[in-house]
């Protein structure tokens, strides 16, 4: 599949699909929130995790997608895809406190929060990426030209020096550095690369290349591609576990998850979160680690659910709301 036979799916409200309520999971239940942006429509949404229910819905910006919490847990900021800001929301009750305008045509879909406080984020539109210092104070912004098409998602360096980002029309992954704007590193990395992680030792960049299903592991200075993995078909993100010891992709052509031993390189199993019948009826997209890596979250945009899977025995636990088109996904235990 190639971006021409997914917009007419991507761009479409669908009508939800119906599904079985949240059943009851072990004793080991998750506990805290799961937020979801919903892309269609232009919602921000809160789960409780212990329950499996939704506790509240606030109308947000248009389109948007990509989620993050700030490190303390007290906020979540959105990247506002059909526009062209950030804003940012208490997680306790979803009230919009902050709105961070990025400029003309900026259209923001990344985000990371960084442990240092400060957000980042891509403006798909300006071919750039935005460091905003200080967001909930008085917050300044640093923009970064990459210079490429479709600056898409975004990683960051866990000493804040360097980000990187996935260009899906310039098919070319990004390296800016953050601290002496010398000229951004690209290279061409497979056919439509969307999905990024970096290690949490900063020592490898993982990319998933959605045209060419594979994932790719690269020096993150180099951008010297180390491996390159074979996965599951249109793999559209990348996560690595918070322990770093497996990378996972979301295939959203076959409904399911290639996880990757990152020591190895290799897929050591696949789960399977839908079959491959029932892909395109769901539309996986985004996937979550918890904090404790020990469950994963997939978004299912098209049916309006997130398939909660426990990441050891690969069951899926419950299917949570996720209504709206349920997309960008952020979490707080």
């Amino acid at each position: 599949m190639r971006i021409a036979a997914l917009l007419p799916i991507l761009l479409a409200s669908c009508a939800p699909v119906a599904e079985d309520g949240p059943r009851a999971v072990s004793d080991s239940h998750a506990d805290g929130a799961l937020f979801v942006a919903g892309k269609f429509g232009n919602t921000l949404a809160k789960i409780d995790l212990a329950s499996g229910t939704e506790v509240a819905r606030v109308d947000s910006c248009a389109n948007p997608h990509e989620l993050a919490t700030s490190p303390d847990g007290k906020h979540v900021a959105l990247a506002c895809y059909g526009g062209t800001s950030v804003d940012i929301f208490r997680t306790s009750d979803l009230g919009r406190v902050k709105s961070v305008e990025l400029g003309e045509s900026a259209r923001p879909h990344g985000i990371v929060w960084h442990p240092n406080g400060d957000l980042y984020a891509t403006a798909e539109g300006r071919q750039s990426v935005f460091w905003i210092r200080s967001p909930m104070g008085e917050h300044e912004t640093f923009e970064y030209s990459t210079g490429k098409v479709g600056s898409h998602m975004v990683a960051v360096s866990p000493d804040a020096r360097h980000a990187w980002t996935t260009d899906l029309g310039s098919k070319t992954v990004t390296l800016v550095d953050l601290k002496t704007r010398r000229a951004p590193l690209s290279v061409e990395v497979g056919e439509e690369p969307e999905g990024i992680a970096l290690s949490p030792d900063g020592e490898t960049l993982w990319v998933s290349a959605r045209g060419s299903n594979k994932a790719f592991a690269l020096d993150p200075m180099s951008l010297a591609i180390r491996k390159e993995v074979d996965t599951g078909r249109f793999p559209l993100r990348i996560a690595v576990r918070p322990q770093g010891d497996f990378a996972v992709t979301s295939d959203l052509a076959d409904g399911g998850l290639s996880v990757i031993d990152t020591a190895t390189g290799d897929v050591v199993r696949t789960i399977p979160v839908s079959s491959p019948e029932e892909a395109q009826m769901r539309f996986q997209v985004t996937i979550l680690w918890s904090p404790d890596g020990e469950r994963l979250y997939a978004a299912e945009t098209r049916s309006d659910t997130i398939a909660e899977v426990d990441f050891a025995s690969g069951e899926v636990l419950r299917r949570l709301p996720g209504d709206g088109g349920g997309d960008g996904l952020a979490i707080i235990e």
